[in-house]
Protein backbone atom coordinates (compact mmCIF):
# COMPACT_ATOMS: atom_id res chain seq x y z
CA UNK A 1 0.00 0.00 0.00
CA UNK A 2 1.05 3.43 -1.25
CA UNK A 3 0.49 7.15 0.42
CA UNK A 4 -2.41 7.19 1.84
CA UNK A 5 -4.37 10.73 3.24
CA UNK A 6 -7.07 8.98 5.65
CA UNK A 7 -8.72 12.47 6.41
CA UNK A 8 -9.82 13.01 2.79
CA UNK A 9 -10.33 9.96 1.98
CA UNK A 10 -12.78 9.42 4.99
CA UNK A 11 -13.95 13.07 4.18
CA UNK A 12 -14.11 12.69 0.61
CA UNK A 13 -15.52 9.11 -0.47
CA UNK A 14 -16.25 7.43 3.18
CA UNK A 15 -19.50 9.66 4.11
CA UNK A 16 -22.59 7.79 3.73
CA UNK A 17 -23.99 9.68 0.67
CA UNK A 18 -21.47 7.16 -1.36
CA UNK A 19 -22.33 4.36 0.30
CA UNK A 20 -23.57 3.03 -2.74
CA UNK A 21 -20.30 3.64 -4.98
CA UNK A 22 -18.30 1.55 -2.72
CA UNK A 23 -21.07 -1.28 -2.37
CA UNK A 24 -21.11 -1.38 -6.03
CA UNK A 25 -17.21 -1.11 -5.81
CA UNK A 26 -16.93 -3.79 -3.47
CA UNK A 27 -19.73 -6.32 -5.24
CA UNK A 28 -16.81 -6.06 -8.25
CA UNK A 29 -14.04 -6.86 -6.50
CA UNK A 30 -16.10 -10.03 -5.10
CA UNK A 31 -16.21 -11.01 -8.41
CA UNK A 32 -13.19 -10.51 -9.29
CA UNK A 33 -13.37 -7.77 -12.01
CA UNK A 34 -11.74 -4.57 -11.64
CA UNK A 35 -13.21 -1.59 -10.71
CA UNK A 36 -13.99 -0.13 -14.09
CA UNK A 37 -16.50 1.23 -15.96
CA UNK A 38 -19.46 3.58 -14.80
CA UNK A 39 -22.01 3.29 -11.86
CA UNK A 40 -25.54 4.85 -11.94
CA UNK A 41 -27.71 6.02 -9.30
CA UNK A 42 -31.21 6.59 -11.09
CA UNK A 43 -32.63 8.20 -8.45
CA UNK A 44 -29.78 10.27 -6.41
CA UNK A 45 -30.71 12.65 -3.60
CA UNK A 46 -29.31 16.08 -3.52
CA UNK A 47 -26.88 15.36 -0.72
CA UNK A 48 -25.25 12.39 -3.21
CA UNK A 49 -25.20 14.99 -5.96
CA UNK A 50 -23.67 17.54 -3.64
CA UNK A 51 -20.91 14.75 -2.32
CA UNK A 52 -20.22 13.29 -5.30
CA UNK A 53 -19.68 17.15 -7.03
CA UNK A 54 -17.30 17.80 -4.18
CA UNK A 55 -15.40 14.45 -4.46
CA UNK A 56 -14.61 15.44 -8.46
CA UNK A 57 -14.30 19.07 -7.21
CA UNK A 58 -17.07 20.17 -10.10
CA UNK A 59 -20.57 21.98 -9.86
CA UNK A 60 -23.51 19.40 -8.77
CA UNK A 61 -25.88 18.62 -11.84
CA UNK A 62 -29.14 19.33 -11.40
CA UNK A 63 -30.59 15.94 -13.18
CA UNK A 64 -31.91 13.28 -10.46
CA UNK A 65 -29.53 10.64 -12.36
CA UNK A 66 -25.83 10.23 -10.93
CA UNK A 67 -23.29 8.63 -13.48
CA UNK A 68 -19.98 7.99 -12.15
CA UNK A 69 -16.93 6.67 -14.26
CA UNK A 70 -15.01 4.30 -12.34
CA UNK A 71 -11.71 4.90 -13.81
CA UNK A 72 -12.03 8.65 -13.47
CA UNK A 73 -12.60 8.37 -9.61
CA UNK A 74 -9.92 5.65 -9.43
CA UNK A 75 -7.49 7.95 -11.50
CA UNK A 76 -8.18 10.98 -9.35
CA UNK A 77 -7.36 9.22 -5.90
CA UNK A 78 -4.19 8.47 -7.16
CA UNK A 79 -3.29 11.70 -8.63
CA UNK A 80 -4.32 13.93 -5.63
CA UNK A 81 -2.41 11.80 -3.18
CA UNK A 82 -5.55 10.26 -1.50
CA UNK A 83 -4.78 6.90 -1.86
CA UNK A 84 -1.92 6.09 -3.98
CA UNK A 85 -2.93 2.48 -4.21
CA UNK A 86 -6.13 3.83 -6.47
CA UNK A 87 -10.06 3.00 -6.08
CA UNK A 88 -10.46 -0.32 -5.27
CA UNK A 89 -7.60 -0.20 -2.19
CA UNK A 90 -9.52 2.59 -1.19
CA UNK A 91 -12.80 0.78 -0.65
CA UNK A 92 -10.82 -1.85 1.44
CA UNK A 93 -9.76 0.61 3.55
CA UNK A 94 -13.08 2.06 3.95
CA UNK A 95 -15.26 -0.54 4.39
CA UNK A 96 -12.87 -3.46 5.06
CA UNK A 97 -11.60 -6.93 3.51
CA UNK A 98 -13.19 -8.37 0.15
CA UNK A 99 -13.31 -12.05 -0.10
CA UNK A 100 -13.39 -12.70 -4.11
CA UNK A 101 -15.68 -15.32 -4.69
CA UNK A 102 -13.81 -17.32 -6.75
CA UNK A 103 -11.12 -17.72 -4.61
CA UNK A 104 -12.90 -18.63 -1.64
CA UNK A 105 -15.04 -21.18 -4.03
CA UNK A 106 -11.73 -22.65 -4.89
CA UNK A 107 -10.31 -22.46 -1.35
CA UNK A 108 -13.50 -24.72 -0.55
CA UNK A 109 -13.08 -27.16 -3.10
CA UNK A 110 -9.70 -27.69 -2.20
CA UNK A 111 -10.31 -28.21 1.49
CA UNK A 112 -13.48 -30.53 0.42
CA UNK A 113 -11.13 -32.17 -1.43
CA UNK A 114 -8.34 -32.54 1.22
CA UNK A 115 -11.47 -33.98 3.76
CA UNK A 116 -11.64 -37.15 1.81
CA UNK A 117 -8.41 -38.22 1.19
CA UNK A 118 -8.51 -40.76 3.74
CA UNK A 119 -11.19 -42.13 2.94
CA UNK A 120 -10.37 -42.17 -1.05
CA UNK A 121 -7.20 -43.89 0.33
CA UNK A 122 -9.12 -46.60 2.04
CA UNK A 123 -11.67 -47.31 -0.42
CA UNK A 124 -8.69 -47.45 -3.17
CA UNK A 125 -8.12 -50.94 -4.35
CA UNK A 126 -11.87 -51.87 -3.09
CA UNK A 127 -13.89 -51.40 -6.29
CA UNK A 128 -16.68 -52.04 -4.69
CA UNK A 129 -16.81 -48.65 -2.72
CA UNK A 130 -15.81 -46.95 -6.10
CA UNK A 131 -19.46 -45.57 -7.05
CA UNK A 132 -20.39 -45.09 -3.32
CA UNK A 133 -17.78 -42.79 -3.05
CA UNK A 134 -18.24 -40.77 -6.67
CA UNK A 135 -22.19 -40.49 -5.20
CA UNK A 136 -20.98 -39.20 -1.54
CA UNK A 137 -18.24 -37.05 -3.21
CA UNK A 138 -21.00 -35.11 -5.92
CA UNK A 139 -23.99 -35.20 -3.64
CA UNK A 140 -24.58 -32.85 -0.62
CA UNK A 141 -25.02 -35.33 2.20
CA UNK A 142 -21.56 -34.84 3.58
CA UNK A 143 -21.69 -30.97 3.57
CA UNK A 144 -25.47 -31.34 5.12
CA UNK A 145 -24.31 -33.71 7.98
CA UNK A 146 -20.65 -31.42 8.46
CA UNK A 147 -22.81 -28.32 8.40
CA UNK A 148 -20.80 -26.97 6.00
CA UNK A 149 -17.82 -27.21 7.08
CA UNK A 150 -14.47 -28.79 5.71
CA UNK A 151 -12.95 -29.23 9.33
CA UNK A 152 -15.92 -30.81 10.59
CA UNK A 153 -16.78 -32.82 7.34
CA UNK A 154 -13.11 -34.27 7.35
CA UNK A 155 -13.64 -35.20 10.83
CA UNK A 156 -16.26 -36.61 9.82
CA UNK A 157 -14.75 -38.75 7.12
CA UNK A 158 -11.93 -39.50 8.84
CA UNK A 159 -13.95 -41.65 11.29
CA UNK A 160 -15.67 -43.01 8.40
CA UNK A 161 -12.78 -43.87 6.70
CA UNK A 162 -11.48 -46.02 10.53
CA UNK A 163 -15.04 -47.97 10.41
CA UNK A 164 -15.14 -48.89 6.39
CA UNK A 165 -11.13 -49.72 7.32
CA UNK A 166 -12.17 -52.39 9.92
CA UNK A 167 -15.25 -54.14 7.62
CA UNK A 168 -15.90 -56.77 7.00
CA UNK A 169 -16.31 -57.92 11.14
CA UNK A 170 -16.77 -61.32 12.41
CA UNK A 171 -19.86 -61.21 14.26
CA UNK A 172 -19.49 -58.53 16.40
CA UNK A 173 -21.91 -56.66 17.62
CA UNK A 174 -22.54 -52.88 16.56
CA UNK A 175 -21.63 -51.18 19.89
CA UNK A 176 -18.05 -53.35 20.44
CA UNK A 177 -17.74 -53.02 16.92
CA UNK A 178 -17.97 -48.84 17.36
CA UNK A 179 -15.93 -48.53 20.59
CA UNK A 180 -12.78 -51.07 19.23
CA UNK A 181 -13.12 -48.33 15.59
CA UNK A 182 -14.16 -45.10 17.20
CA UNK A 183 -13.61 -45.20 21.06
CA UNK A 184 -17.51 -44.41 21.09
CA UNK A 185 -19.77 -47.27 21.89
CA UNK A 186 -22.72 -45.16 20.42
CA UNK A 187 -21.17 -43.57 17.54
CA UNK A 188 -22.52 -45.71 14.63
CA UNK A 189 -26.30 -45.61 15.52
CA UNK A 190 -28.72 -44.83 13.61
CA UNK A 191 -29.09 -40.99 14.37
CA UNK A 192 -25.71 -40.16 13.56
CA UNK A 193 -24.19 -38.98 10.56
CA UNK A 194 -21.22 -41.52 11.29
CA UNK A 195 -23.50 -44.31 11.25
CA UNK A 196 -25.59 -42.66 8.43
CA UNK A 197 -22.71 -42.28 6.05
CA UNK A 198 -20.62 -45.72 7.68
CA UNK A 199 -24.14 -48.06 6.86
CA UNK A 200 -24.55 -46.99 3.43
CA UNK A 201 -20.90 -48.12 2.72
CA UNK A 202 -21.57 -51.38 4.18
CA UNK A 203 -24.33 -52.06 1.82
CA UNK A 204 -21.92 -51.02 -0.81
CA UNK A 205 -19.45 -53.17 0.06
CA UNK A 206 -22.07 -55.81 0.49
CA UNK A 207 -23.66 -55.50 -3.20
CA UNK A 208 -26.89 -54.79 -1.38
CA UNK A 209 -29.16 -52.84 -3.33
CA UNK A 210 -30.46 -49.38 -2.26
CA UNK A 211 -33.95 -50.61 -0.38
CA UNK A 212 -37.46 -49.77 -1.77
CA UNK A 213 -39.94 -47.66 0.02
CA UNK A 214 -42.04 -50.32 1.20
CA UNK A 215 -38.91 -52.36 2.84
CA UNK A 216 -38.92 -51.59 6.84
CA UNK A 217 -35.85 -48.66 7.49
CA UNK A 218 -35.14 -50.92 10.55
CA UNK A 219 -34.64 -54.16 9.07
CA UNK A 220 -33.06 -52.93 6.51
CA UNK A 221 -30.32 -51.37 8.68
CA UNK A 222 -29.85 -54.55 10.49
CA UNK A 223 -29.49 -56.58 7.08
CA UNK A 224 -26.74 -53.83 5.96
CA UNK A 225 -25.15 -54.11 9.03
CA UNK A 226 -25.07 -58.06 9.30
CA UNK A 227 -24.16 -58.48 5.23
CA UNK A 228 -20.60 -56.97 6.57
CA UNK A 229 -20.32 -58.94 9.78
CA UNK A 230 -21.86 -56.48 12.57
CA UNK A 231 -24.53 -57.28 14.92
CA UNK A 232 -27.23 -54.89 15.57
CA UNK A 233 -30.52 -56.18 17.55
CA UNK A 234 -28.87 -59.67 16.11
CA UNK A 235 -31.51 -61.81 18.21
CA UNK A 236 -35.05 -59.80 17.46
CA UNK A 237 -34.49 -60.63 13.59
CA UNK A 238 -35.72 -63.84 13.04
CA UNK A 239 -36.49 -66.46 10.28
CA UNK A 240 -38.47 -69.14 10.42
CA UNK A 241 -37.33 -72.67 8.77
CA UNK A 242 -38.15 -76.45 7.98
CA UNK A 243 -36.12 -79.01 6.49
CA UNK A 244 -33.06 -77.17 5.28
CA UNK A 245 -29.97 -79.76 5.77
CA UNK A 246 -27.11 -79.17 8.12
CA UNK A 247 -23.56 -79.87 8.32
CA UNK A 248 -20.68 -78.93 10.94
CA UNK A 249 -21.19 -75.37 11.56
CA UNK A 250 -22.61 -74.17 14.82
CA UNK A 251 -26.19 -72.96 12.93
CA UNK A 252 -26.12 -76.62 10.92
CA UNK A 253 -25.87 -78.50 13.58
CA UNK A 254 -28.93 -77.13 15.11
CA UNK A 255 -30.20 -77.21 11.37
CA UNK A 256 -29.21 -80.73 11.29
CA UNK A 257 -31.55 -81.59 14.83
CA UNK A 258 -34.70 -79.72 14.06
CA UNK A 259 -34.55 -81.93 10.79
CA UNK A 260 -33.90 -84.92 12.44
CA UNK A 261 -36.92 -84.90 14.32
CA UNK A 262 -39.27 -83.60 11.53
CA UNK A 263 -39.11 -80.10 13.17
CA UNK A 264 -39.61 -76.31 12.13
CA UNK A 265 -36.55 -73.91 14.05
CA UNK A 266 -36.59 -70.74 14.13
CA UNK A 267 -32.80 -68.89 13.18
CA UNK A 268 -31.67 -65.69 14.79
CA UNK A 269 -29.55 -63.25 12.83
CA UNK A 270 -26.81 -63.44 15.24
CA UNK A 271 -26.52 -67.31 14.57
CA UNK A 272 -26.85 -66.56 10.45
CA UNK A 273 -23.81 -64.38 10.84
CA UNK A 274 -21.57 -65.93 13.84
CA UNK A 275 -21.95 -69.46 12.85
CA UNK A 276 -23.19 -69.49 8.88
CA UNK A 277 -23.87 -73.05 7.55
CA UNK A 278 -21.85 -74.09 4.37
CA UNK A 279 -24.68 -75.15 2.19
CA UNK A 280 -22.38 -75.90 -0.78
CA UNK A 281 -21.28 -78.75 1.41
CA UNK A 282 -25.32 -79.86 1.20
CA UNK A 283 -26.84 -82.00 -1.40
CA UNK A 284 -29.65 -79.16 -1.61
CA UNK A 285 -30.72 -78.17 -5.21
CA UNK A 286 -33.49 -75.67 -4.36
CA UNK A 287 -35.48 -73.98 -1.51
CA UNK A 288 -39.06 -73.01 -0.90
CA UNK A 289 -40.13 -69.21 0.22
CA UNK A 290 -43.10 -69.17 1.61
CA UNK A 291 -44.75 -65.98 3.45
CA UNK A 292 -47.12 -67.61 5.94
CA UNK A 293 -45.70 -69.62 9.21
CA UNK A 294 -48.84 -72.04 8.65
CA UNK A 295 -47.59 -73.62 5.61
CA UNK A 296 -44.48 -74.55 7.65
CA UNK A 297 -46.52 -75.94 9.99
CA UNK A 298 -48.48 -78.27 7.42
CA UNK A 299 -45.37 -79.22 6.07
CA UNK A 300 -43.99 -80.58 8.90
CA UNK A 301 -46.77 -82.16 10.11
CA UNK A 302 -47.67 -83.93 6.70
CA UNK A 303 -44.33 -84.99 5.15
CA UNK A 304 -42.33 -85.37 7.89
CA UNK A 305 -38.81 -86.90 6.95
CA UNK A 306 -40.04 -85.89 3.34
CA UNK A 307 -40.27 -82.39 4.19
CA UNK A 308 -39.15 -80.35 1.40
CA UNK A 309 -36.53 -77.51 2.27
CA UNK A 310 -38.86 -74.17 3.50
CA UNK A 311 -37.92 -70.96 4.53
CA UNK A 312 -40.50 -68.23 5.48
CA UNK A 313 -40.68 -64.53 5.72
CA UNK A 314 -43.96 -64.49 7.88
CA UNK A 315 -44.73 -61.36 6.44
CA UNK A 316 -42.63 -58.18 5.14
CA UNK A 317 -38.88 -60.65 4.95
CA UNK A 318 -36.41 -59.06 7.97
CA UNK A 319 -32.68 -59.01 8.27
CA UNK A 320 -32.29 -62.70 9.30
CA UNK A 321 -34.43 -63.81 5.96
CA UNK A 322 -32.30 -61.65 3.78
CA UNK A 323 -29.38 -63.03 5.14
CA UNK A 324 -30.45 -66.58 4.90
CA UNK A 325 -31.55 -66.32 1.49
CA UNK A 326 -28.27 -64.36 0.06
CA UNK A 327 -26.58 -67.33 1.60
CA UNK A 328 -28.57 -69.96 -0.33
CA UNK A 329 -28.58 -68.22 -3.24
CA UNK A 330 -24.17 -67.45 -2.70
CA UNK A 331 -24.24 -71.21 -2.50
CA UNK A 332 -26.13 -72.36 -5.86
CA UNK A 333 -29.49 -73.40 -3.89
CA UNK A 334 -32.39 -72.25 -6.39
CA UNK A 335 -34.80 -70.27 -4.70
CA UNK A 336 -38.82 -70.47 -5.44
CA UNK A 337 -41.38 -68.34 -4.05
CA UNK A 338 -44.39 -68.09 -2.92
CA UNK A 339 -47.06 -66.01 -1.36
CA UNK A 340 -50.96 -64.35 -0.55
CA UNK A 341 -52.57 -63.72 -3.85
CA UNK A 342 -53.36 -60.43 -2.32
CA UNK A 343 -52.05 -56.89 -2.62
CA UNK A 344 -49.50 -57.56 0.45
CA UNK A 345 -48.01 -60.76 -0.73
CA UNK A 346 -47.09 -58.58 -4.43
CA UNK A 347 -45.52 -55.99 -2.05
CA UNK A 348 -43.34 -58.74 -0.49
CA UNK A 349 -42.83 -60.90 -3.56
CA UNK A 350 -41.00 -57.38 -5.28
CA UNK A 351 -39.07 -56.86 -2.67
CA UNK A 352 -37.80 -60.76 -2.97
CA UNK A 353 -37.52 -60.16 -6.80
CA UNK A 354 -35.84 -56.87 -6.84
CA UNK A 355 -33.18 -58.17 -4.21
CA UNK A 356 -32.73 -61.64 -4.69
CA UNK A 357 -32.35 -64.36 -8.04
CA UNK A 358 -35.98 -65.69 -7.21
CA UNK A 359 -38.22 -67.55 -9.30
CA UNK A 360 -42.34 -67.98 -8.82
CA UNK A 361 -43.48 -71.55 -8.15
CA UNK A 362 -46.96 -71.20 -8.90
CA UNK A 363 -47.70 -67.87 -8.13
CA UNK A 364 -48.62 -65.99 -11.34
CA UNK A 365 -51.45 -65.25 -13.28
CA UNK A 366 -52.76 -68.59 -14.20
CA UNK A 367 -52.02 -69.99 -10.75
CA UNK A 368 -54.38 -67.52 -9.31
CA UNK A 369 -57.10 -68.26 -11.94
CA UNK A 370 -56.79 -72.23 -11.00
CA UNK A 371 -56.83 -70.38 -7.49
CA UNK A 372 -60.16 -68.73 -7.96
CA UNK A 373 -62.16 -71.29 -9.49
CA UNK A 374 -61.10 -73.92 -7.19
CA UNK A 375 -61.93 -71.01 -4.36
CA UNK A 376 -64.69 -69.29 -5.43
CA UNK A 377 -66.00 -67.41 -2.34
CA UNK A 378 -62.75 -66.34 -1.34
CA UNK A 379 -62.72 -63.49 0.86
CA UNK A 380 -62.95 -59.86 -1.37
CA UNK A 381 -59.57 -58.42 -2.38
CA UNK A 382 -59.07 -55.19 -1.29
CA UNK A 383 -56.43 -52.12 -0.70
CA UNK A 384 -54.29 -50.57 -3.11
CA UNK A 385 -53.49 -52.55 -6.51
CA UNK A 386 -49.81 -53.62 -6.91
CA UNK A 387 -48.00 -54.92 -10.09
CA UNK A 388 -46.03 -57.70 -9.77
CA UNK A 389 -42.39 -57.06 -11.37
CA UNK A 390 -42.19 -60.64 -12.13
CA UNK A 391 -45.48 -61.31 -13.97
CA UNK A 392 -47.65 -57.72 -15.01
CA UNK A 393 -50.68 -59.76 -15.57
CA UNK A 394 -51.31 -61.23 -12.34
CA UNK A 395 -52.19 -57.69 -10.61
CA UNK A 396 -54.49 -57.51 -13.39
CA UNK A 397 -55.95 -60.65 -13.10
CA UNK A 398 -56.39 -60.04 -9.50
CA UNK A 399 -58.12 -56.24 -9.76
CA UNK A 400 -60.63 -58.57 -12.20
CA UNK A 401 -61.51 -61.24 -9.87
CA UNK A 402 -61.16 -59.42 -6.81
CA UNK A 403 -60.76 -62.30 -4.54
CA UNK A 404 -58.14 -62.65 -2.15
CA UNK A 405 -56.38 -66.66 -2.42
CA UNK A 406 -54.56 -66.85 0.83
CA UNK A 407 -51.43 -69.12 0.96
CA UNK A 408 -53.07 -71.83 3.32
CA UNK A 409 -55.84 -72.35 0.50
CA UNK A 410 -53.19 -73.90 -2.01
CA UNK A 411 -50.76 -75.35 0.11
CA UNK A 412 -51.59 -78.97 0.11
CA UNK A 413 -51.43 -78.68 -4.01
CA UNK A 414 -48.83 -76.67 -3.96
CA UNK A 415 -46.25 -78.83 -1.75
CA UNK A 416 -47.23 -82.66 -3.22
CA UNK A 417 -46.35 -80.98 -6.39
CA UNK A 418 -43.05 -79.86 -5.30
CA UNK A 419 -42.72 -83.26 -3.65
CA UNK A 420 -43.39 -85.09 -6.72
CA UNK A 421 -40.72 -83.28 -8.90
CA UNK A 422 -38.05 -83.94 -6.38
Amino acid sequence: MGRVDRERLNRLLGVPELAWVLERVRRRIELGRPPSGTVTRRSATPAERDAMARLLGRPPRAARGLSVSLGELDALLRRSGIHDGGLAEAVVELTGPVTVRADATADQQRAWGDAFARLQAVADGRPELAAWLHRLRAGGVVKRLAGGSPAAGRELLDAVAAAVAALPARGESLSAFAARVTGRAHALDDSSPLGTLTVSAARALAGLDVPGPEESAAEVRRESWAAVGVLCDELSSTVLTVGLCGESSATGRLLAAAAAGHEPVWLTLRQLVRGPPHWRELDMPSVLVVENPSVVTFAADAFGQRCPPIVCTNGQPRAATMVLLRSLARAGVHLRHHGDFDWGGLTIGNVLHRRLPIEPWRFDRDAYLRAVASHPHAAPLTGAPVTACWDRSLGEAMRERGRRIEEELVTRDLLHTLISMA
